[in-house]
């Protein structure tokens, strides 16, 4: 075998993972911009997106642009909330969905994917023309920006806890139930542990989709400024490093639970 052969073979033998080496390098170097923004010093520049000097100031002063750390703390606010009312909606009608059998089952599995197919800027000039046939014309803020995103958020719900109940063998429900297990005994101590981490997915997945919502929320939102509208206002005038921070510390959080939820998961496996 030649060296041009053995080249060939060792590219075929490695191009799947070299091609998702680089999918991941694709995915993650906007992150590692994000984080290494958060500790620069641009007071001194107008552009903002150059990295001039080391500090740690952003990190110390997170709140010094002014309505930053309202913005940021109401997004997350409507995100704990939408997130909350979302995932016990949507996994109630899962498990509708899953496993029962009523008149207009398939309609309904058709249309929940239409919030995940329409484009926000169609579903966010729809609610934002319910709320003023509605007579909420002028009340909108907070209340309406949280019933938008409820709104959205349920089909991601209803969609990751189903693919996790379509997947449970039924025959452990079936054992425990032979073993004198009550219907509510089964359901906490077979069925929801279970299902749990399809509804972790979901939950964590609403809240990411929620606190990132610009289109919807901006249609929807009247005078109230949640992040992702705070960062569109300052963008026009120079993006402050600060918001670099908060991203930053959104993604190790959002790390931090993953990883958990993944070492759980294995050492329930393990044992």
């Amino acid at each position: 075998m030649t060296g041009l052969q053995r080249a060939g073979r060792w590219i075929g033998d490695h191009l799947v993972m070299a091609a998702g080496l680089l999918v991941l390098v694709y995915m993650f170097v906007p992150i590692a911009v994000v984080m290494l923004m958060s500790f620069n010093d641009n007071s001194k520049s107008r552009n903002v997106y150059a990295f001039r000097d080391f500090t740690w100031s952003n990190w110390a002063h997170p709140c010094r642009p002014d309505g930053m750390c309202d913005a940021v703390v109401r997004s997350i606010e409507i995100g704990l909330l939408a997130t909350l009312v979302a995932t016990l909606l949507g996994t109630l009608a899962a498990f509708a969905l899953v496993r029962h059998d009523f008149v207009g089952r398939s309609v309904a599995n058709t249309v929940i994917f239409l919030p995940m197919a329409s484009p926000e800027i169609v579903m966010g000039s729809s609610l934002l023309a319910l709320f003023v046939a509605g007579g909420f014309g002028g009340q909108l803020g907070f209340v309406t920006i949280f019933i938008a995103h409820v709104m959205f958020c349920l089909s991601f719900v209803i969609v990751t806890v189903k693919a996790r109940l379509s997947g449970l063998d039924g025959n452990l429900e079936q054992a425990a139930m032979d073993l004198y297990a009550s219907e509510w005994t089964t359901f906490w101590r077979v069925t929801f542990p279970l299902v749990f981490p399809g509804i972790a997915a979901a939950a964590l997945l609403s809240f990411s989709l929620s606190f990132d919502d610009f289109i919807i929320t901006n249609l929807n939102a009247g005078q109230t400024v949640t992040f992702p509208m705070f960062v569109w206002g300052v963008a026009q005038r120079g993006i402050p490093m600060q918001v670099n921070v908060v991203g930053t510390v959104m993604f190790l959080i959002s790390l931090f639970l993953v990883l958990t939820n993944m070492l759980v998961t294995r050492k329930k496996a393990a044992v």
